[in-house]
């Protein structure tokens, strides 16, 4: 079948020599034929609102905090004193004060605990969920919903009760089981006290973990898994080369909120030492920041060490963002 094609032309500059007019539309690209991309400044003006507004909600308050942070600001600044600036001695008396790596060293420690344990018993649950009947796996999960939607003080409160020195349920049961732990106080020893704390932070958080990984795990090709049981693969062997690999990004994601929300822990620690709690053995980053500003009125300090758990935050996750742009480059 013939084509019709554009008639020969002389071409002046090349000495007459015969070429052929370009038919194509002119918003192809020369090489390939496709359509050119316009560009619009629709999709900008689409994302500047909300960007703007992003900007404004987070931008603002971190601006203010590190201003705050250069100043000396306390209680008589609150009433309309100009405060002093002091540039980096807050900083300075924060990183020459021993207490201050202490509770850096306690925050680190709790999180990557915290972390941890969250992270192997929720994926732990989430697998035995995949292998549940409906009954069983709708009543593990309407039992972690209702965990992870009770309100952090109400927990608290039942949590306070368990571990109480007069009427604690825990210390009865360990009495009746031959211990001696009648009339023990939990929250007095800084272990005892950062064991009852994982126990409540774990038990809040594991549900999150749980119903994500268990909706990574529903999406795992059950056709390959069977391929690789029939080649041979046990159960973990398909666990590791096939199932994780498969799930790795919610993996990642998991992991990078636990971490960040572990490392802000307040709500738990500071209820419980007001339970009973000695506060300066028993100070993570968030309580501390507390009981320099509020408690002590040294917001400039608590700025400073706001920026310094700032500073912490970033550094840690830093491998998780990392490993899950690598992944997107995969």
């Amino acid at each position: 079948m013939s084509t019709s094609t554009a008639p020969a032309r002389r071409d002046p500059s090349a000495g007459g020599a015969p070429y052929r007019e370009r038919t194509d539309h002119p918003e192809e690209t020369p090489m390939s034929g496709r359509p050119r991309a316009r560009r619009t400044p629709l999709p900008y003006g689409l994302v500047l609102p909300a960007a703007a507004l992003l900007l404004l909600a987070l931008g603002y308050p971190l601006g203010r905090q590190v201003v705050l942070s250069l100043q000396d600001f306390g209680l008589a600044q609150q009433f309309g004193q100009p405060p002093d600036w002091v540039g980096l001695d807050n900083y300075t008396q924060l990183v020459s004060d021993p207490y201050t790596w202490q509770v850096v060293l306690r925050t680190v420690v709790f999180c990557f605990v915290n972390a941890g344990l969250t992270f192997g018993i929720g994926l732990g649950i989430a697998l035995l969920m995949t292998r549940m009947h409906g009954i069983v796996r709708v009543a593990t999960q309407v039992g972690l919903l209702v965990a992870w939607a009770m309100p952090v003080v109400a927990a608290l409160t039942v949590w306070q009760f368990l571990f109480d020195t007069e009427y604690g349920v825990v210390n009865w049961l360990l009495t009746r089981a031959g211990g001696d732990f009648d009339h023990h106080s939990w929250l007095l020893h800084p272990l005892s006290f950062y064991a009852v704390a994982t126990l409540v932070v774990v038990w809040m958080s594991v549900p999150f973990v749980v119903f994500t990984l268990y909706a990574g795990l529903t999406q795992v090709p059950e056709d390959v898994l069977e391929a690789a049981e029939i080649d041979g693969a046990g159960a973990w062997q398909r666990f590791v080369h096939v199932v994780l690999p498969a799930v790795r990004p919610v993996l990642l994601v998991v992991g990078l909120l636990q971490v960040i929300w572990d490392l802000r822990v307040f709500t738990q620690i500071y209820t419980l030492q007001k339970a009973g709690g000695v506060t300066h053995d028993t100070n993570l980053l968030g309580t501390y920041i507390y009981a320099l500003g509020i408690k002590g009125g040294h917001f400039g300090t608590a700025a400073a060490a706001a920026m310094f758990m700032l500073v912490l935050t970033v550094a840690l996750t830093a491998p998780y963002i990392r490993m899950m742009l690598r992944q997107e480059e995969d």
